[in-house]
């Protein structure tokens, strides 16, 4: 939203109590704050849809979840040995020592 000094504002759609449009636009909010922005009432709304029809969106796919459990897979495999791993620097965590065992 823009405020009538031309700064934008960005509110949290789930505080807003109401939307009056006189005039100006007046957004009042739960704790009492009131906000007056140039943008019309009409487009305030549809904002606001637009954005949790996004959300509800990104919810809904299911591929979301498989995103989010691809990191930890490797990780759960019990049946893969450490030691297998052919990765470049695999021969380099083998061969580390933690700085607490080194006798100097």
């Amino acid at each position: 939203m823009t405020r009538l000094d031309k700064q934008r504002m960005y509110l949290n759609p789930d505080h807003i109590i109401c939307i009056e449009e006189t005039p100006d636009t007046v957004i009042t909010l739960f704790n009492g704050n009131r906000y007056i922005v140039v943008d019309r009432a009409s487009t305030i709304v549809s904002r606001i849809v637009a954005f949790r029809a996004r959300i509800s969106r990104r919810a809904a796919v299911p591929a979301a979840r498989r995103y989010l459990g691809r990191p930890m897979a490797h990780r759960l495999d019990w049946s893969r040995d450490p030691q297998d791993d052919t990765s470049p620097d695999s021969e380099d965590k083998r061969n580390h020592t933690p700085f607490h065992n080194r006798d100097y």
